[in-house]
């Protein structure tokens, strides 16, 4: 089935359209902040400190590799939760993940800037020029959070398929356009685009699981895992067996080769 990430650049409306979305498609509506809950099972400190995109700079930045840490975590908890189906994301770059999946639907939605105030305004009881204040500055980090963990522009219209205006269309317009724009057979899973996000998927794991190995680089191909690392000559013998212990663990892993390439 197709997968539907909806990004935002409104205050709320990707939330309230999300759940709409997944009620009419009978489908399982997830967001960034549960993703980021439930992602404590991984023992991440970093992880758990980072719930306000403030503080995401200084945060990972106290820990050894803690961007790459945070990164490898997310994507693998989202991309988990796409090759189980039936789900509709809301959240920041979720759509960075599965760029060039098929059937993955990517949505923006936006909203014009005086219906937003105005919005703000009655939600805070707040001055227009503190809702313009606090609109603007909300914009700012979202961007910078995207752009500082993985060079991405959340406001380029390439990444997305559809991108919706809230405004003269009503949140049940978007539904409708989403729910129609998904049956598209353009949009429907294959055996290469299900295969394609299986490897994904995969490769993730295996990052994940190898947190201790930070500058690892894993490629997947319909669970043929190579891996290749840099690692002394002397400790090459220790690091392929604990990392034979550690794969072993992957049930979707049916052969694996490790490769150590030079190390300077």
């Amino acid at each position: 089935m197709p997968i539907i990430t909806i990004s935002r650049g409104s205050y709320f409306y990707g939330k309230s359209i999300a759940e709409k979305l997944a009620q009419r498609l009978n489908y399982a509506c997830v967001s960034r902040d549960e993703i980021i809950e439930n992602l404590d099972k991984f023992h991440l400190p970093e992880i758990k400190l980072v719930r306000e995109l403030k503080d995401a700079y200084s945060v990972l930045d106290r820990f050894p590799h803690g961007k790459k840490r945070f990164i490898a975590a997310i994507r693998s908890a989202i991309l988990d939760r796409f090759l189980a189906g039936n789900v509709v994301y809301h959240g920041l770059v979720g759509h960075y993940f599965v760029s060039n999946i098929s059937h993955v639907l990517k949505v923006r939605i936006i909203s014009d800037i005086e219906s937003r105030v105005a919005g703000e305004m009655a939600r805070e009881n707040i001055s227009d020029e503190k809702a313009r204040y606090i609109l603007k500055k909300d914009d700012e980090e979202r961007r910078k959070w995207a752009m500082f963990l993985y060079g991405v522009d959340i406001a380029d219209p390439e990444a997305y398929n559809l991108v919706i205006r809230i405004g003269h269309l009503s949140e049940v317009d978007a539904v409708d356009i989403i729910a129609g724009t998904v049956g598209l057979s353009s949009f429907q899973e294959t055996v290469e685009s299900r295969a394609a996000l299986a490897d994904l998927a995969l490769t993730s794991t295996v990052i994940r699981k190898l947190f201790d190995f930070p500058h690892v680089d894993v490629v997947s191909r319909d669970g043929r895992v190579k891996i290749t690392l840099k690692v002394p000559e002397e400790q090459q013998s220790l690091i392929r067996d604990r990392v034979g212990q550690i794969l072993s663990s992957i049930d979707e892993i049916n052969e694996y080769m490790i490769h150590f390439d030079s190390y300077f």
